[in-house]
């Protein structure tokens, strides 16, 4: 439902841009950058570079903080690895236990450990 949803949103700005280029065909602006000025200029060139630079922008806008975001999760995700490499049993001490830990396990008839013969 929802991906036919973004196919009739994206078919609906192509016939709007398309629309917007048929009306606005003929028309032409002066474009005054500050430095340059560019006469008669189609107003569809004009309208179309500015959404493009609007993205640019954004884009360029929006880098920093996703630098920054990766950062802190690349700091939290070393940070957890460490936690768990102090919190690991590296020999196993807790799966090959020899005496049971209370008497609680013999006395309830449960699997009693057996004392290596050296």
């Amino acid at each position: 439902m929802i991906r036919g949803a973004g196919i009739v949103g994206v078919t609906l700005i192509l016939v709007l841009v398309m629309l917007f280029t048929r009306w606005n065909g003929t028309e032409r602006v002066t474009l005054d950058l500050g430095l340059w000025i560019f006469y008669r200029v189609p107003l569809v060139y004009v309208a179309f570079g500015g959404v493009l630079m609007g993205m640019l922008v954004m884009l360029l806008a929006n880098v920093h903080a996703d630098l920054r975001v990766r950062r802190f999760l690349r700091d939290r995700l070393a940070e957890e690895g460490r936690e768990e490499q102090e919190r690991i049993d590296r020999y196993q001490r807790d799966l090959f236990r020899l005496e049971p830990e209370d008497d609680t396990e013999e006395t309830a008839g449960g699997p009693t450990a057996e004392k290596p013969v050296i």
